[in-house]
């Protein structure tokens, strides 16, 4: 009944009865659309699902559980925030964690840093960034494979997180600047300041203390990167 046939038959090379069901192929003219599809409507639609071709129509749809865009990019603002602090606080007295910086590096943090830097410094020369994003690239890199050289365990990651992060110094000094006008020796000081906070930030999780004698061979490079980032503020 209702169009199915059933048949027995008895299979002679092993003498076991098989129960056969067939269905019309008639029956069968429409598509079944599957989980989180979801099939149009109308007469286009109703033409094609009567010839078997309903599903040239069927759209997905979309999940609701869907994570959130900082999610997804793997953005933590409140490990971003804290990192930071870390910067703007380098003394182990103050009661930061620093080595932070080190084993949960990230990349997002740093590049906002870096934007921020060259908006702050450059005062809108956007073709500009292109630059200082290469510097921190660039720099970073050689940063790290004289630390791998000397022989401490860092990766370019952490290297370029660190590299990064310790810029926000340099921000504080360039903000700082056209406050104190044109009093030479506060200018002076501030830009000295910022650099040798940066490079204090930058040395302290970098260099290791087996390094030893070793440490000024890495010191220096990076005093003298964020020399090279702070004199990017004169526009030159």
């Amino acid at each position: 009944s209702n169009g199915i046939n059933a048949e027995y038959g008895i299979n002679a090379e092993y003498g076991q009865m098989e129960f056969v069901t067939s269905v019309p192929t008639g029956d069968l003219s429409g598509s079944i659309a599957g989980e989180g599809i979801k099939r149009r409507k109308g007469a286009l639609g109703s033409a094609l699902d009567s010839r078997g071709f309903g599903w040239l129509l069927d759209v997905e749809e979309m999940e609701d559980d869907q994570k959130p865009l900082l999610e997804e990019l793997d953005i933590d603002l409140t490990d971003i925030y804290y990192k930071v602090r870390c910067v703007m606080f380098p003394l182990p007295s103050l009661g930061f964690n620093r080595s932070v910086l080190k084993d949960s590096p990230d990349f997002w943090g740093p590049l906002f840093i870096i934007l921020l830097f060259s908006l702050v410094s450059l005062y809108g020369q956007f073709h500009v960034i292109s630059w200082i994003l290469t510097i921190w690239l660039s720099g970073s890199f050689l940063i790290f494979v004289l630390t791998r050289v000397l022989g401490a365990e860092v990766s370019y990651g952490q290297t370029l997180g660190i590299i990064g992060y310790s810029v926000i110094p340099l921000i504080i000094a360039v903000s700082v600047l056209p406050v104190l006008g044109s009093i030479p020796i506060l200018n002076i000081f501030t830009k000295m300041a910022g650099i040798i906070w940066a490079s204090y930030s930058a040395g302290s999780l970098l260099v290791d203390r087996e390094l030893g004698e070793k440490k000024i061979l890495l010191l220096y490079p990076i005093f003298l990167l964020y020399v090279y980032f702070f004199s990017l503020s004169t526009g030159v």
